[in-house]
Formats: structure tokens, sequence, C-alpha cells
């Protein structure tokens, strides 16, 4: 999905990770959201109606649909293993593409690729 170098160096530069024991709750769907999320160590589960439909690991992005106006979470997101995550708000993600601008076209190709998987599933 993502090039785990590139995003893995963009959410380096990020202040304050946050750390998520193993099947500690991120988020649940229908919560709603501001931040998107980046994976700098762990596997994160992502659950559709309490079913695992996809395991994401270290690089990857998730969450973002509250960049592109998507109120509430489609998803939960659980950590798998013990996680540290960053976070990204709308300010914190337009310096990052400003600083890194393939890392926009990496998140919107995740994105897509998630909500076709997605919609698969339904």
């Amino acid at each position: 999905m993502s090039n785990p170098v590139i995003t893995v160096g963009i959410f380096q530069k990020q202040h304050d990770p946050q750390v998520f024991a193993a099947s500690q709750v991120i988020f649940s769907q229908g919560d709603p959201g501001e931040y998107m999320y980046g994976i700098v160590e762990g596997e994160i589960e992502i659950l559709v109606n309490g079913k695992v439909v996809e395991t994401i690991n270290t690089g990857d992005v998730f969450g973002t649909g509250v960049l592109v106006g998507v109120k509430e979470r489609t998803y939960t997101a659980i950590a798998k293993t013990n996680c540290k995550l960053v976070y990204l708000d709308e300010k914190r993600f337009l310096f990052a593409v400003q600083e890194t601008p393939m890392f926009a076209l990496m998140v919107i190709k995740n994105y897509s690729e998630r909500l076709s998987r997605l919609q698969h599933l339904v």
C-alpha cells in the first residue's frame, strides 16, 4: 500500500506518538473522527461489523476518511500488537504534504484501495 520508508520518515517527524497495548481499541465504527493515524511500530486490525477484514502494519495509514469529509469512522481499529502511532489532523497532514507531496498521493491511493476492498465485503 504505502511506501513504508517515506511514511515512517514523515511519522517520525511528528510529536507525541501514542502508544497502544495489544487488543486496545483505537477507535470504533461510528465514532466521530478528527485524526488520521500512521503506524510507526506494530500491527492494527481493521474490523467492519465486528469482523476482521484487514491487518495493517508499520508504514501504513488509516482513518484517512476524516480528512476528506467523512464525519464518522466506517470501521473499528484495534491494536493487534503493542503499537506506536502518530496522528495527523488536517493542519499536520497539509504540512506533511508540503514537505513530501508524494505523501498525499500515497494517502489517497491507500484510502481508495481500502474503500474498494470494504465495498466488496458488504
